[in-house]
């Protein structure tokens, strides 16, 4: 019984420290992530990105080599379920090459099915419940090859399948899910080339939606095209997001309904910007224009949610910053995954965090800074400008260290945070945190 109420106690300890910030899996790398409603929680599908092994010759490409899954109530706080599905317990795979890319699980009579390319082939594996266990059936789907398999259940109850291989494939799966009604047809109308991978396929008021990564120029965007039917033909439609800033190669992705706001899940290279065959998922808000075309997302760092005011704030997650003397950088540059830290180095240089619930009776802020020569940053609400709530002096020297000061007449409720270099000596934060 002790054991147990230590558990819970450092579950919630966890979930109180706990920020929908991007990217939104943060302890291994995760990509081309397909997102699904079960049970009312939103599950996570993603591939597994992973170093090479001293087996492999080439070093320089994508090595994934089993599938985990994770869930999540709030799009905040995500569980890690564990592997599902592994390489070597593939019974019909008669060669281990790491390429289990991006898979894709659906609910149908009573059982999940997850599908997932590897060697070349789709298999299947199923559960009775979305975290697993899955067992993984002992032969490929027959007739289907290509990879990143999606599959649409649609309204009469008719399931579709549809694969990537320069080109899109789909066929029909008879009830078992398991097997092919009928050869794969090739969907005409999309590009013939930088058409490499990732359909995914949904429907929305009658609308068909095929959305795709896509190389235009010379790396990967997010497209998507519409049609009546989950066989086309289909129509261009338009960007969901442009091509990386900053250079990641790909970019795969779904988009989900989720307590009637619509996400667009997708990845980038943020604990890896040196090396784009490592990437970590992402989630924005997505909408719809009224006649049903897909408003472009702004990929940000934000991500989405509400962020607790009493929950250690990563403002280097930010919503918006000065043009100049605000910057962020990695808090250790060989494990990426401690995150990152903000840098003011400018009088009145700021950085704000959007969307914190002031909801609970603050009494003191905490800060996480250094600052080299002692500098002083002011904590304000709603904008740069806006009412100063907490002042910090920063000791002078090297290392962060962990400082309280007490807040001023603050507003309750939801505002953004903003944090400011009050003089001309620099200042790194970490992290904020405001206390009942």
């Amino acid at each position: 019984m002790k054991k147990l109420t230590l558990l819970v106690l450092v579950t919630m300890l966890f979930l109180l420290n706990s920020n929908a910030q991007n990217p939104i899996i943060r302890d291994q790398f995760s990509a081309d992530p397909t997102a699904r409603v079960f049970n009312g929680k939103i599950f996570l599908f993603p591939s597994h990105d992973i170093p090479a092994p001293a087996e492999m010759k080439r070093k320089d490409w994508f090595v994934m080599e089993d599938y985990h899954t994770f869930s999540s109530t709030n799009l905040t706080d995500w569980t890690d379920h564990g592997v599902i599905v592994t390489q070597t317990k593939v019974p019909w795979l008669t060669r281990i090459n790491y390429d289990m890319w991006a898979p894709d699980c659906v609910f149908k009579n009573g059982k999940y099915y997850f599908y997932f390319p590897v060697g070349g082939r789709i298999g299947v594996a199923t559960a009775d419940k979305p975290e697993g266990p899955y067992t993984v059936l002992d032969k490929p789907v027959e007739g289907m090859g290509g990879i990143d398999p999606c599959v649409l259940i649609d309204k009469d109850g008719q399931s579709y399948i549809v694969t990537s291989m320069g080109r899109f494939n789909i066929a029909k799966l008879k009830d078992n899910m398991v097997e092919l009604d009928g050869k794969p047809q090739t969907l005409p109308n999309f590009p013939t080339k930088g058409l490499i991978e990732g359909p995914f396929m949904f429907e929305r008021n009658g609308i068909y939606y095929m959305t795709y990564p896509h190389v235009q120029d010379k790396i990967e965007r997010l497209e998507y095209a519409t049609a009546n039917n989950p066989l086309g033909p289909y129509t261009f439609g338009g960007v969901i997001m442009d091509e990386s800033p900053t250079g990641c190669w790909t970019n795969h992705h779904s988009l989900v309904q989720y307590n009637n706001q619509w996400y667009l899940f997708y990845h980038h290279n943020d604990y890896s910007p040196k090396f784009d065959k490592n990437r970590s998922v992402r989630v924005d808000s997505l909408t719809f224009n009224a006649d049903g075309s897909i408003k472009k997302v702004i990929p940000t760092l934000r991500g989405v949610g509400i962020t607790p005011a009493t929950s250690k704030i990563q403002i280097d997650r930010y919503s918006s910053k000065s043009d100049l003397g605000a910057s962020i950088s990695f808090l250790d540059t060989l494990n990426t995954f401690k995150g990152w830290k903000t840098s003011l180095s400018k009088q009145k240089a700021w950085m704000q965090y959007n969307t914190v619930d002031f909801g609970a009776k603050i009494k003191t802020v905490t800060v996480n800074a250094s600052s080299a020569s002692g500098g002083t940053i002011e904590v304000r609400q709603d904008k740069p400008d806006g009412a100063v709530i907490a002042e910090l002096k920063i000791p002078a020297g090297n290392n962060l260290n962990t400082l309280s000061a007490k807040v001023k007449k603050i507003q309750k409720g939801i505002h953004n945070l903003v944090v400011v270099l009050k003089d001309t000596n620099p200042v790194d934060v970490d992290w904020v945190q405001f206390n009942e």
